[in-house]
């Protein structure tokens, strides 16, 4: 099993919102980062993922949720009315993909970005690396449990 960390503004899709998904869960779509697509088609069912809120007054690790479905084309490439729409897209050779994480658990306190750099033994952590903006990106095993001991779970 691997660990991932997954980035949604609050505004956009919460873990709140994953939550009260029909089964608790939902696709991961919208990746428009190549980097990022390539580490959602290394994940496999059973994979846990950290839930992050991004772009907010206290960005943060919010909760855990599983991958649930392993990679598949993102639909939203092909459609012209989405926010995601890529006109190169070619539905027979797909170049962007999404998967399906399933709500875990939401997080009593979220452990926030400010407490995560402030924790010496996250230092080697991609999140907090100078210019690591992706979307999508894996967590060592390791970091993985620090972030859940700061939760407090």
């Amino acid at each position: 099993m691997k660990y991932w960390l997954m980035k949604s503004e609050p505004d956009a899709f919460s873990i709140d919102d994953l939550a009260a998904r029909p089964g608790k869960r939902e696709h991961w779509d919208g990746v428009r980062n190549y980097q990022a697509r390539n580490f959602m088609r290394e994940m496999k069912k059973g994979d846990t993922v950290l839930f992050y809120h991004s772009s907010c007054a206290k960005p943060g690790v919010v909760g855990v949720a599983k991958i649930v479905r392993e990679a598949y084309p993102d639909s939203t490439a092909l459609d012209p009315e989405s926010d995601y729409y890529d006109p190169k897209s070619d539905p027979d050779n797909p170049r962007w993909f999404m998967v399906d994480i399933q709500f875990q658990k939401k997080y009593k306190q979220p452990v926030s970005l400010a407490a995560m750099k402030a924790n010496p033994l996250l230092d080697g952590m991609r999140l907090l690396k100078r210019g690591n903006r992706l979307s999508v990106m894996p967590v060592e095993a390791e970091e993985f449990q620090i972030i859940r001991a700061m939760a407090a779970e």
